[in-house]
């Protein structure tokens, strides 16, 4: 029974891996996955946070270099502590909406109609943006970006608050719509979600920390071991992707999904309740 539990966790944390970069939102892929292999419950809700930080360390590790010269010149450093304050300007503003309507988002936005409706429209806007004409592009590097430009970046995570939406998607084709280029506003959206999804997994440890004890360490660690995994390779896989190719397969991927969950949600396939 362990040993069967163990796989869930190890096939939980390959799916949050694979599509928490993607623009196709990982939420609605958790579910799906988690009802199919019967892991459900309040400490796995726990857990699908949790795990993200997995994946998190795989952004750490790609990107170390970046990281430790900005570590090492915040005090010195003019583009470090540039970089390190748009980071920040832009994780201000899911903190502060999260915070503030968290629970009446989960209370009531988190149905296999918002789910699908946010996948499908989401597909449909990156349709809309990969084929109207583009504008030129302003931003050509993260290094160029303002502290205007962060900021704007991070109200459209914010979006990602609703479920299906996709934090990802939300940020990169945001980053698009204001001016940056493909290349920069991918890499930021690497970059913003190191603070933000780890503050929403200590965040919910911590609020959660009655339903956790030390017998739950195998199985979060093998969930945040395969997470780091998937999302290592998923992430440098992406990386090459946005050099060449648009957004426009994971749109029409949207849309796919996004039925899929009406259609789950109506024949009962799939429990979509809180």
């Amino acid at each position: 029974m362990e040993i069967a539990l163990w796989l869930k966790a190890a096939i939980m944390g390959i799916v949050e891996g694979l599509t928490e970069f993607l623009p196709v939102s990982s939420t609605g892929h958790m579910i799906l996955a988690g009802s199919l292999l019967d892991f459900t419950g309040d400490k796995v809700k726990v857990f699908e946070i949790a795990i993200q930080t997995g994946a998190i360390f795989a952004i750490v590790l790609i990107y170390w270099p970046r990281l430790r010269d900005t570590a090492a010149g915040i005090t010195t450093s003019p583009q470090a502590q540039r970089f390190a304050l748009n980071v920040g300007i832009a994780f201000v503003p899911a903190v502060v909406l999260g915070l503030a309507f968290g629970k009446a988002i989960k209370a009531h936005l988190f149905t296999p109609v918002v789910v699908a409706s946010t996948f499908i429209l989401g597909g449909l806007i990156i349709l809309w943006v990969e084929r109207r004409k583009q504008p030129p592009i302003r931003v050509q590097t993260i290094d160029e970006m303002t502290a205007l430009d962060a900021f704007k970046v991070g109200l459209v995570q914010c979006l990602a608050l609703v479920p299906g939406t996709s934090r990802s998607g939300s940020t990169i084709i945001g980053g698009m719509l204001f001016g940056l280029s493909r290349k920069a506003a991918t890499e930021f959206t690497f970059f913003l979600a190191i603070p933000t999804l780890i503050g929403a997994g200590l965040y919910s440890l911590y609020k959660e920390r009655a339903l956790l004890s030390l017998a739950d360490v195998p199985l979060f660690g093998i969930g945040l071991a395969t997470s780091f995994v998937s999302a290592w390779l998923c992430v440098r896989w992406l990386l090459r992707y946005v050099s060449t190719h648009d957004f426009v397969p994971f749109a029409w991927y949207r849309i796919a999904f996004g039925i899929v969950v009406l259609a789950t949600a109506w024949t009962g396939w799939v429990t979509w309740a809180d």
